[in-house]
């Protein structure tokens, strides 16, 4: 008979309280055969009950309803491992396209960061990071990136790196070190690209500075994701980097002029624009849950829930340092020790999700959209990530009915 297991055992609330973060099962192995079924899928769009999927390694082998999957060779020769999801909601994996850190560790911390603060938010359903990286010297920059790009190389689920900065605006800084910030030159996005291997996915410009037109033009055509934040510009100069080719809003709302009646802002931009992607940190903290249902309503499909997390996701409160600049967390928000503005997040996808839903209105299958293929779209991966279907990966989140995550698997093996 197939080896079958409970997928709900010892799984409490999973928070980013201390002490309450779910088991990592360490590093992405060789994934053995495995068969979910009796789910709810939730994948595209489309709500399916009573419905299976089949990983064969890496991948997505076979999906359909009621009990065809006990025909495939691999269950009947008891090869493979059984989950009964018993009606619960099953939908791809999280990807996450904005994260620093967790579990105490930043990515800028290099190869053992990097990893323990996967770890955290890989129990709490995101399969896929870009990691981020905020303003830094451009030489240590590229040492960072160096180090995402080995982490990548040897984890499938690590997509590459993310700049945040240098390229941003003074005033609109936010939690980014003003005496590292600069223009874009040819020579420092050299050195970047260069260390970055073909890791970098997404970098992040205030497109009213000297030297950022033709970064953006260089950057789209090296297949990087150019993002508009942290930006003084106004709804023309976001358009126009949108027409040149920037395709993602860093945190929308945040780090950037507001939307007023006659003076629309780069938010408004963005909704225009309907190849352009807008991050959204769901965490009741950056932005008003009726705003956020906003974001939903005036850019349906374009919304990409991203946690902006910092080390103390998974953590306790206390000091902390983002960069080169200290940060106080006090009842899980974190804010510049100097100055109170906001300093990223302790947000997991899974609580994104749930804040979405419960407190913005927001229905399940578009929230589902905005933790998976929007992102996936995003970094120019929808074509492999995102969704439930036959060839895409085997990334999946088991999830109660109350939205609480029970189950993970990553590349077809199970990470919690």
């Amino acid at each position: 008979m197939p080896r079958a297991h409970a997928a709900d055992d010892a799984r409490g609330r999973a928070t980013h309280r201390p002490g309450r973060c779910r088991r990592y099962r360490g590093p992405v192995t060789t994934a053995p055969t495995t068969v979910i079924h009796s789910a709810r899928i939730v994948s595209g769009g489309d709500t399916v009950p009573d419905a299976w999927v089949r990983f064969e390694g890496d991948r997505i082998a076979g999906r359909g309803i009621g009990d065809a999957w006990r025909d495939a060779p691999a269950v009947r020769a008891g090869e493979v491992e059984v989950t009964d999801a018993a009606g619960r909601w099953l939908t791809p994996g999280f990807v996450d396209i904005h994260c620093h850190g967790a579990g105490g560790a930043a990515f800028d911390d290099g190869v053992d960061g990097i990893r323990t603060g996967l770890a955290v938010h890989r129990a709490h359903g995101t399969t896929r990071t870009v990691c981020s990286l905020v303003t830094a010297p451009v030489d240590v920059l590229a040492e960072r990136l160096r180090a995402i790009a080995a982490v990548a190389a040897s984890d499938p689920l690590v997509l590459g790196a993310h700049l945040e900065g240098p390229f941003l605006d003074h005033e609109f800084r936010g939690a980014h070190d003003p005496s590292m910030l600069r223009t874009a030159d040819d020579d420092a996005l050299d050195r970047l690209l260069e260390a970055a291997g073909g890791a970098l996915r997404q970098i992040t410009i205030a497109p009213e500075h000297a030297g950022a037109a033709a970064a953006i033009a260089r950057l789209v055509d090296a297949d990087v994701a150019v993002a508009v934040g942290h930006t003084g510009a106004d709804f023309e100069t976001a358009l126009r980097a949108f027409d040149a080719g920037a395709s993602i809003l860093t945190h929308a709302f945040n780090g950037m002029r507001g939307i007023h009646h006659r003076a629309p802002g780069p938010v408004v931009a963005a909704m225009r624009a309907d190849h352009v992607t807008l991050e959204v940190i769901g965490d009741g903290v950056h932005v008003h849950p009726d705003v956020v249902r906003l974001a939903f309503s005036g850019a349906p499909g374009r919304v990409a829930l991203v946690t902006d997390a910092m080390a103390a996701t998974g953590a306790s409160d206390g000091a902390y340092v983002l960069g080169s600049l200290s940060v106080d967390v006090r009842d899980g928000v974190a804010r510049l020790a100097d100055s109170g503005a906001i300093a990223g997040s302790t947000l997991t996808q899974d609580e994104a999700l749930r804040r979405a839903v419960l407190d913005s209105g927001v229905p399940l299958h578009e929230a589902i959209g905005a933790l998976t293929v929007t992102p996936a779209s995003a970094i120019g991966r929808a074509g492999d990530l995102g969704r439930l279907d036959v060839g895409f990966a085997a990334d999946a989140v088991l999830l109660a009915d109350d939205l609480e995550v029970a189950a993970v698997w990553g590349a077809g093996a199970r990470l919690a």
